[in-house]
């Protein structure tokens, strides 16, 4: 009977030192699995965020080729305004260059 039950024990203790190293096999694996999908996660997130920073540097751009664009005509009609005024002030600016060179 003394030898069954030390057998028994002996069984139950490699029945439990299996049990405890295949238990550290699983977490040890489950610990991997996460590392990895973390590290996956953190390098979608990094793809998105630069996918979504060109998006916005795009954006950016076009807008600001809108606005130079736009201030350019402004410039322009600006210009062609200040020639138009110029051109019909210059028959005056003539005339009264004349009038004072005839003067003296």
């Amino acid at each position: 009977m003394a030898l069954e039950a030390i057998q028994t024990v002996t069984q139950a203790e490699a029945k439990a030192k299996a049990d405890r190293e295949a238990a550290a096999a699983q977490a040890k694996q489950k610990l991997a699995d996460a590392q990895r999908e973390a590290k996956q996660a953190v390098e979608q997130a990094r793809g998105q965020a630069r996918e979504e920073a060109r998006r916005m540097m795009a954006e950016a751009e076009a807008k600001a080729a809108e606005l130079t664009k736009e201030e350019l005509k402004r410039a322009a009609a600006n210009c062609e305004t200040l020639k138009q005024n110029a051109r019909g002030r210059l028959e005056q600016a003539a005339q009264l260059i004349v009038g004072r060179v005839v003067e003296r």
